[in-house]
């Protein structure tokens, strides 16, 4: 089949691409930015990419079927010629359910955060053990290097399973095109406030994936979430097993048309340091083993014991999980140290999160980890669609509160940042809507510190750069200041 991509540059679209060239197919696509390191990828795939979306493209490329990504809307000037001379199109989540997904055991995992994560540790515990898996995930897990890969010989794939919308005529989340015989339900809280109108609308999303599951299937539910349960309360018709902490949310008559569900709950517990953090497994209370790992924070523990779940309905004993996890590298992104100045004792991450849950978590794992006399400069761009409509903005503070001082990056934003941190009190943080501003900024803190802490002698300065994108290259700019 010769097919061609709208928005390939996507991660999504960049994975299904690389996935269906793997799979035999004749691909080629288009983006309006086509840029590393998506575009180095799929080059590297021998994918053929145009720049823009120019109508003419139709005639030039002759596809089989266009396959249309959710960035592209009415109005794309190749989009509408493919309606008016009512050209073949497809939506990205349903080409691949079709081409690519049939047949196979699709692992998928779902969530308002850490599905990139969770995804990444589910492949690596799948390829620990042998399986060989396939897998599309929104982000690089650093064990593999690359977000997608696909074995034909191979029964499984591990998908992040995404609940933003489909495509511009497709308005149901990706997931329900999936149809996953193992899902993780990994947590659910109101986000994409630009498609979504509240929290009630995403809960019915996760019960139209929920409905998709067979009977031989098993859901992977965190405990904890009140969401979660309303969402099973609708039905399952699964096998459900738990994990999290909270017991007294469990009951197991409340969750209606279940087969079989656990009363056993899983969890994960553990410690952060710099130099020997601890993941442990429970069963109800009784330990079931204990690794050392190179990651922190709760949320994370909570990420390992969803994965381990998983795997282990695919066959994976729990002790081949815990063996593996210690030998996981997390993905790009996800706390990632992009620099250290040695001499000045400073350390520079990278970190993907725009949401105040998990800005909030991702602090409090670096804290844990630093310990309470380092200094930890918060540097926050708010620049998913929720955060730029504000809707976000009253937790935001709060959020924040883990850090020592904040750099909010305003560029864009149509709400007032500097009313939104004033509860941090307005020594503790700065609003800059200037990117070479900001990093002479955080050089002048940084300085500050120095002068009056002398933190270089002790626990150092951590500076924690949180964005969904590129954030003008500010890590690679900041470091090079920094090293003069």
């Amino acid at each position: 089949m010769k097919i061609h991509i709208l928005g390939i540059c996507g991660t999504f679209m960049g994975g299904l691409a690389q996935i269906a060239k793997a799979a035999g197919h004749q691909v080629s696509g288009c983006d309006a930015a086509v840029y590393p390191p998506m575009s180095d990828q799929l080059i590297n795939a021998g994918i053929i990419l145009h720049e823009g979306y120019d109508a003419n493209q139709a005639e030039q490329v002759k596809p089989d079927i266009f396959v249309i990504g959710n960035a592209i809307s009415r109005g794309n000037p190749l989009l509408e010629k493919i309606l008016n001379e009512r050209l073949p199109y497809i939506s990205g989540p349903q080409w691949l359910a079709e081409n690519i997904l049939q047949n196979k055991w699709v692992l998928g995992v779902a969530g308002t955060h850490g599905k990139t994560t969770t995804a990444s540790m589910l492949t690596w515990i799948l390829e620990y053990a042998g399986k060989n898996p396939s897998f599309l995930i929104g982000g690089v897990p650093q064990n593999f290097g690359v977000s997608a890969r696909f074995n034909p010989q191979s029964e499984f794939f591990v998908i992040e399973a995404d609940e933003y919308d489909t495509a511009f005529c497709d308005k149901r989340s990706k997931f329900v095109h999936y149809h996953p015989k193992t899902a993780i339900l990994n947590n659910l809280e109101f986000d994409h406030a630009d498609i979504f109108a509240d929290l009630a609308a995403i809960e019915t999303q996760f019960h139209h994936l929920v409905r998709t599951l067979p009977q031989n299937g098993r859901i992977v539910c965190n405990i904890d979430e009140d969401s979660l349960q309303r969402v099973l309360q609708r039905g399952v018709w699964s096998e459900v097993v738990y994990f999290g902490k909270n017991k007294t949310n469990f009951h197991e008559n409340s969750v209606k048309n279940s087969a079989k569900n656990s009363a056993k709950i899983f969890s994960c517990d553990g410690s952060d340091s710099q130099q020997n953090s601890q993941l442990a497994l429970y069963e109800n209370s009784k330990k079931i083993g204990e690794i050392s790992w190179n990651l922190t924070g709760e949320h994370n523990r909570n990420n390992a014991c969803a994965a381990i779940l998983a795997a282990q309905h695919v066959g994976v004993d729990f002790a081949t999980s815990l063996e593996a996890l210690s030998q996981f590298e997390n993905v790009k992104r996800r706390m990632e140290i992009r620099g250290k100045i040695d001499s000045k004792n400073i350390t520079v991450y990278d970190d993907f999160a725009h949401h105040p849950t998990a800005i909030t978590t991702t602090l409090n794992g670096l804290r844990n980890k630093v310990g309470n006399v380092a200094k930890i400069i918060a540097v926050f761009e708010p620049r998913s669609n929720t955060m730029k409509l504000g809707t976000m903005k009253a937790r935001l503070a709060e959020s924040l509160r883990n850090a020592d001082f904040v750099f909010c990056y305003s560029n864009g934003l149509d709400w007032n940042a500097n009313d939104a941190l004033q509860s941090l009190g307005k020594e503790n943080f700065a609003v800059l809507d200037n990117l070479e501003n900001l990093i002479n900024a955080i050089i002048e803190k940084i300085e500050d510190f120095e002068n009056f802490e002398n933190l270089q002698n002790s626990a150092g300065i951590h500076i924690l750069i949180m964005s969904n994108g590129g954030f003008g290259g500010i890590h690679t700019k900041l470091l090079e200041k920094l090293q003069k």
